[in-house]
């Protein structure tokens, strides 16, 4: 293993697709969404383990789930549990772990990535990723994952590439779409230039950091004024100087759509980004009637191409419903049609806006 390759796993999010199953005190990364026996987090952490130094490998929470994720991670250290002091984004977050490993080691080569995404093959994925790590390193460069579509997906942005590849299956980046509507999608499709976001990233320190400078000066400037702090008993007091000053912005917007020294690699390692219901829907076993079930007491009858997920000790009963997520919490029933799983964040801001937070 190569000691100045390390993790920054992003773990601060609240997942309100998943809701009522992911809450706001315990959100989706926490959870065994799929029924594997390991949840999200865990299985990323693993992921990472087996190509990178596990004292590398940092944990970036939010200072709500700092207990949680050293329960769920007791192999990680207190110093690799690096906790946010507010919710910003992810521009801010990958500033603070870019300026504090610069400090650390100054050759540093560090992948950002999320905790709660799925990788089926993970040989494939510790593979391009070790590409990534050593095209990034020697060509100074920006690396991001990007996926192979298999069909017209709204719900996730898309990488569009140069025709002709720099190095073998490594191309440079034209354009970051956001979420696209169905129409634009399908083109994107045909087109074949067209690849899905997976938010996983490939640089190395000191050129974040020379990027933030570049693009974002005047968080730069908030967090540059705090290096003698990084890595000292200080560096959590610093935070609380800086996150109040730094914009909300995503590393997308805030350099890698600014950037020219963007690359991508087209990539196939069984990924999702378990975003919605729909995509566990996707990646879970299903019935001889296309149901997948999360739950050891659910009785399904006449029922077809449902998502339904029940705590364990609690009996369901389904009759007669097509194309439905049942989503059921000891406080909480969600049916809803899954073509309008999307809009599943408006009815919790609708809840928020006429009961409360009781129930998020």
């Amino acid at each position: 293993m190569n000691n100045h390759n390390y993790v920054a796993i992003l773990a601060g999010g609240i997942g309100s697709r998943f809701w009522p199953k992911s809450r706001t005190p315990f959100p989706k990364q926490f959870l065994d969404i799929l029924n594997t026996g390991k949840t999200l987090i865990q299985s990323t952490f693993d992921r990472y383990a087996g190509f990178i130094p596990k004292e590398n490998i940092f944990i970036i929470t939010s200072a709500d789930y700092t207990d949680i994720v050293k329960k769920q991670l007791p192999q990680v250290s207190d110093e690799n549990i690096l906790s946010e002091p507010s919710r910003k984004n992810t521009a801010p977050c990958i500033a603070y772990i870019a300026f504090k490993l610069m400090q650390k080691d100054p050759e540093a080569a560090l992948i950002v990535a999320p905790s709660d995404h799925l990788v089926l093959d993970n040989a494939e994925f510790e593979r391009v990723a070790t590409i990534a790590l050593d095209f990034a390193l020697h060509m100074k460069a920006f690396v991001t994952l990007g996926i192979k579509p298999t069909y017209p997906n709204t719900g996730y942005g898309y990488i569009q590439h140069e025709a002709m590849s720099v190095a073998d299956n490594i191309y440079k980046v034209k354009t970051f779409t956001e979420k696209p509507n169905t129409e634009l999608a399908k083109a994107f499709i045909a087109s074949g230039d067209f690849l899905w976001n997976a938010g996983i990233f490939i640089w190395r320190a000191k050129q974040v950091v020379e990027a933030f400078e570049r693009h974002q000066p005047e968080m730069y400037e908030v967090f540059a004024a705090e290096i003698p702090h990084y890595n000292t008993p200080q560096e959590q007091e610093a935070l609380e100087r800086i996150y109040p000053l730094c914009t909300n912005i995503s590393i997308d917007y805030a350099i890698m759509e600014q950037a020219n020294n963007v690359y991508v690699i087209p990539s196939s390692f069984g990924w999702s980004d378990l975003g919605t219901w729909n995509s566990a829907y996707d990646n879970l076993e299903k019935d001889y009637l296309g149901n997948a079930v999360a739950g050891d007491h659910v009785m399904i009858i006449d029922a077809t191409k449902c998502m339904v997920s029940a705590p364990n000790d609690k009996l369901v009963v389904l009759q007669g419903l097509d194309d439905f997520i049942v989503v059921d919490t000891k406080d909480v029933l969600l049916i809803c049609k899954k073509d309008k799983e999307q809009q599943i964040k408006d009815y919790v801001a609708e809840v928020k806006r006429n009961i409360g937070d009781q129930y998020l």
